[in-house]
């Protein structure tokens, strides 16, 4: 084997390698004997082919097994020799030229390849220690707790039945039959009994609910409705429609009191025990949102920190990636880059900064992180897959199935877990002082440091 160098610039790197016909020819002369043990031809016993006999038959096959077997570990090794690591998997391109080609086949030429690849730049951690952030706290106060108990009553008023003869009116409830028809024919699943609707709520199509106000207790109604063109079942998408209602019940809305009772029935045991698990609630919310604020200003501060030549390759993939969903999001909102006051040229040019420091913090995280040894344990890949399943209930078997057969989306798991992890032992050497901020303070979106 011959490896040179032949590209170093930058972060660069290319490599011709040689492997000798003579190597491979005892590549192929191993592997034959391999098989002659285990391969059985018509007119041999089993294991008494003749390796002559295989590399009459089937030798260049062989030949470009061992080839890409040859090729694989020798690459590795090569790489491996080398103070450097790649950045990605290396770019290998063998020869096209079909006489250079069959020579190697044939055991007559040396096989000659070039490996393209780009490594991980040289760099130190900066001085975690002379970290120094402000962590944003906020109190939980009385209005926040009876706020939610407000919206919480509000979600969940009780209803009593109007007067004979009375009309419905927006906020009302009314119970309904209906059959959906398009066409005169009646559609999968167009059609409901006993179903509670509350007039207003947009819980049914654009047209539906407005046309019920007026309705009555036992009134029969037709009502003409258009399915959005964007609707989620494609087989309905933009239709007229006719959705037969029989009006069972017409209700209107009461105040709840919010008491011992309202939280029996929220399946509390008290209006204490209530408040209790909002508080908890929303100290869950504020501490998650502290979370973020302070995890955003600490990358600011590495990205501060470190500067060096990134890889071109991953930045242009991790930007390709941000830039694709960009597109789609304008394209589903039917938006252009003017609407949002910029042009394409700046906004490639601005999420292409935002791919470059993605692509520096993860590279300063896994370096700090292999430094300190921090590891994901398998309980805590298992705890973050179920919580991955149990987003899609009904589908929990094939989802978690799809995670067991495929290590690319168990890296997308692992990923976040791995960086938090990494946070948590930086913060833990950074000095981190309290301060306590208003709600809205806490919680306003915070520009800076967005795409991380």
């Amino acid at each position: 084997m011959q490896v040179t160098e032949t590209l170093s610039e930058g972060l660069k790197r290319e490599l011709k390698v040689t492997i000798p016909a003579s190597e491979l020819e005892t590549r192929l002369s191993e592997r034959l004997d391999e098989l002659k043990s285990q391969v059985q031809l018509k007119g041999f016993r089993p294991g008494k082919v003749p390796a002559s006999h295989l590399r009459k038959m089937y030798g260049k096959s062989i030949m470009s097994e061992v080839i890409e077997k040859a090729v694989t570990e020798i690459t590795d090794k090569a790489i491996g020799e080398r103070d450097e690591k790649p950045a990605f998997q290396p770019s290998i391109l063998l020869p096209e030229d079909e006489t250079e080609v069959d020579g190697v086949l044939t055991g007559d030429s040396d096989l000659s390849y070039d490996v393209k690849f780009e490594i991980l730049p040289p760099f130190d951690v900066g001085d975690l220690q002379s970290i120094s952030l402000e962590k944003e706290t906020a109190d939980v106060e009385d209005d926040d707790v009876q706020g939610a108990l407000t919206r919480l009553a509000d979600s969940n008023k009780p209803y009593e039945a109007k007067p004979e003869g009375e009309a419905a009116s927006e906020g009302d409830r009314v119970t309904i039959d209906f059959v959906g028809k398009i066409d005169g024919e009646a559609f999968d699943g167009g059609s409901a009994t006993d179903a509670p609707l509350v007039i207003g709520s947009g819980q049914f199509i654009p047209g539906f609910e407005e046309q019920l106000i007026g309705v009555k207790n036992g009134d029969e109604k037709a009502l003409n409705v258009t399915f959005p063109e964007d609707y989620n079942a494609e087989q309905l998408a933009g239709k007229d429609a006719v959705f037969d209602v029989v009006v069972k019940t017409v209700e209107a809305p009461k105040d709840a009191v919010i008491d011992d009772e309202f939280a029996k029935t929220l399946g509390m045991d008290s209006l204490d025990a209530l408040k209790e698990a909002i508080t908890g609630q929303i100290k869950t919310e504020y501490d998650g949102a502290s979370r973020n604020k302070l995890k955003r200003k600490l990358l600011d501060k590495l990205d501060e920190m470190h500067i060096f030549e990134l890889p071109p390759t991953l930045v242009d993939r991790e930007f390709e990636g941000i830039w694709t969903e960009v597109k789609a999001d304008l394209e589903r909102a039917e938006k252009t880059f003017e609407d949002e006051d910029t042009t394409e040229e700046k906004a490639e040019a601005d999420y292409r900064k935002i791919a470059e420091r993605r692509v520096r913090l993860g590279l300063v995280l896994a370096k700090a992180g292999e430094a300190a040894d921090v590891q994901i344990s398998d309980e805590e890949m298992q705890q973050a897959i179920i919580q991955r399943v149990r987003q899609f209930p009904g589908q929990e078997q094939q989802v978690y199935e799809f995670y067991q057969k495929n290590p690319q989306a168990l890296m997308e798991i692992r990923a976040p877990l791995y960086e938090d992890k990494v946070v948590d032992y930086i913060l833990e050497l950074a000095t981190v002082t309290p301060k306590t901020v208003s709600k809205d303070e806490l919680m306003k979106d915070d520009e800076e440091g967005d795409g991380d």
